[in-house]
């Protein structure tokens, strides 16, 4: 990574020489302007346009009466805040991300939300998956989801020394944020292996857990398919904090070094309006990808969905069908003008799904962070969805796991499991409670459900009860029927996995039983990988305050201590700062020792 940002050039270099070499660079002279309402200044730096001058503003009302004497000091304070914030300019900025604190650095050094922004982040409100009943609902269905911005997002929260908002917590995304040694599957023309284990549950001692490991064939590096890649970057004002768009241009510059010489880059960027820097690019030129990204400054409104527009058509006209197409948008979700309803722009992405055009969503800063819709474009989108929070993370996503986020080996994957009541009188999905489907939208081709990256593992867990167990939380019925037929005695479920092949429209189906040879007798008889994921998943638990943690002694004190006999090779540290962060978060914890549904560990 060093080699290459010595081989890139200064933001100040002689420009001219760049525009000569880099026909495809879109940038202007020093006071020329665009129809798009870009101004090139200061030795070809782009900027937004200024927008038009205010009208004058109208003349002041009457003073005010005066207070009654019924409102209390305190409430008239309250009444008369006033939300402020100041831009920082754009040469105050630098692009050295914040380190994570799992890896030393105090929470007082995290950047801080801007003034103003406290509280304008948005989560979507979600039910937790209720316990069902086996005898009325056999059948549960859902769509995978490698998406990962939820652990990296609450990271940031635990890294400022605070528990994150329960509604940040997606524990599915907290499970498959790292990646699992599950036996690979032999080619792409089978891409799935399904490895299932049954074994009982750290944090109910009257459950058992059923762990789905799904793991993604990987392709060989010289056989993957080229990427046509439109990077979208929101420059609106509200990215100016440094780890917002200076954090995102570093990001692109780590992606971009990545990149095999045939790959193709376009950059579209927004914030009053949506235009282009950099027309179709081979990544053989990559200091013209370079030079476009150094030149990118934050300032004006966010016409995030103006520049979703530009993005796709970039997309559709640079069509490649041998190629992956890819609209990659970094943004911190904060949209204001333009098309900016959740509905709205739910509907253009689920259109623009249609094209064979993929989406990456990358999340960046604080304070007014959208996770929701980042969520609902992403999901709608044939998308994944990342939160940046540091250059760490950025390696991570963009470097060490590239091939997951960009070439994709099937498309709309769902997992469908039916349960033998005979074995499980209840069960419940740890997770996944966006990603539900209808029973019957299992067989339905036109039904979209999530994609799986080259390589990506994805990871469901249930929690299931036999008949008779003291862990049963449902009055049985009187007239149900549990006999099952008498060649399945021996299995716990029938787990099915639909996918499509990339490009096509008829799904593929996999299928296998669950039987007592996948059982283990003891929670540390499991695989390390598989320990791990459920330590994972009943740490996020206890952050979202579920009621269904029923063991005493399973409190962040005991979760840091198993996950430390599970971390297995753990080449780039991941599963260790995992411990360490179950640790603040049992430091947080204390402090609010409260707030229910949070087990604090022992002293």
């Amino acid at each position: 990574m060093a080699a290459a940002q010595e081989r890139r050039p200064s933001p100040q270099a002689d420009l001219d020489g760049i525009f000569e070499r880099c026909p495809t660079l879109v940038a202007h002279r020093p006071g020329e302007r665009d129809e798009d309402g870009y101004l090139g200044r200061g030795r070809g730096q782009l900027a937004f346009a200024a927008a038009p001058p205010p009208p004058p503003p109208p003349p002041p009302p009457p003073p005010p009466p005066s207070p009654s004497p019924a409102i209390s000091p305190q409430a008239e304070a309250q009444d008369s805040i006033a939300v402020t914030g100041t831009r920082i300019p754009s040469g105050q900025l630098t692009s050295t991300a914040p380190t994570a604190y799992a890896n030393g650095e105090s929470p007082q050094n995290q950047p801080q939300p801007m003034p103003g922004d406290i509280d304008r982040e948005r989560y979507e409100d979600v039910e937790i998956n209720p316990v069902a009943l086996t005898a009325e609902e056999p059948v549960s269905t859902f769509s995978i989801d490698v998406d990962t911005a939820s652990y990296s997002n609450v990271r940031r929260f635990l890294n400022r020394g605070e528990l994150p908002p329960t509604d940040a917590v997606r524990i599915e995304e907290m499970v498959n944020y790292f990646t699992y040694d599950y036996p690979l599957p032999d080619s792409v023309d089978a891409p799935f292996n399904a490895n299932v284990t049954v074994l009982p549950n750290p944090w109910n001692d009257d459950t058992d857990l059923m762990h789905v490991g799904v793991q993604g064939f990987d392709i060989p590096e010289g056989e993957r398919p080229s990427a046509n890649l439109v990077f979208l970057i929101d420059v609106s004002g509200s990215m100016g904090a440094p780890d917002k768009l200076p954090l995102a241009i570093s990001a692109m510059h780590m992606l971009t070094d990545t990149l095999a010489p045939e790959d193709r880059v376009s950059i579209v960027v927004y914030a009053g309006a949506a235009g282009a820097i950099l027309q179709p690019t081979r990544a053989a030129n990559r200091e013209c990808i370079h030079a476009a990204l150094d030149m990118l400054e934050a300032g004006g409104s966010t016409a995030g969905g103006e520049g979703l527009r530009l993005a796709y058509d970039f997309a559709r006209e640079n069509f490649d069908d041998s190629a992956i197409n890819r609209v990659m948008l970094l943004t911190d979700g904060d949209f204001n003008v333009g098309v900016t309803s959740d509905e709205r722009l739910e509907d253009f992405v689920t259109r623009e799904r249609e094209s064979g055009v993929y989406l990456s969503v990358m999340g960046f800063g604080q304070g007014n962070y959208n996770d929701d819709l980042m969520q609902t474009i992403a999901q709608n989108g044939n998308g994944i969805a990342a939160y940046i929070d540091s250059e760490r993370e950025a390696r991570r996503f963009l470097v060490e796991e590239s091939f997951s986020a960009l070439f994709p080996i099937a498309n709309d994957v769902k997992i469908q499991v039916e349960f033998n009541p005979a074995r499980v009188a209840e069960y419940r999905l740890v997770g996944y409670e966006t990603r539900l489907l209808r029973r019957e939208d299992f067989n339905n081709d036109a039904v979209d459900a999530g994609e799986i990256g080259s390589g990506h593992s994805v990871t469901a867990i249930y929690e299931i009860a036999a008949p008779g167990s003291d862990g049963l939380r449902n009055e049985p019925l009187r007239y149900a029927n549990n006999q099952p037929v008498t060649s399945t005695d021996g299995e716990y479920a029938f787990v099915r996995i639909r996918y499509k092949q990339p490009g096509e429209d008829e799904s593929i189906l996999i299928e296998q039983p669950v039987t007592d040879a996948n059982a283990v007798d003891s929670f540390r008889s499991a695989s390390e990988d598989v320990r791990f994921s459920v330590l994972v998943a009943g740490f996020a638990q206890m952050l979202r305050e579920d009621p269904w943690i029923a063991n005493e002694d399973f409190t962040f004190a005991s979760i840091a201590e198993e996950a430390g006999m599970a971390l297995g090779p753990d080449e780039y540290g991941y599963r260790a700062e995992f411990v360490t962060l179950v640790n603040a978060a049992a430091e947080a914890a204390s402090l609010a020792p409260n707030k229910p549904g949070v087990t604090t560990p022992a002293r």
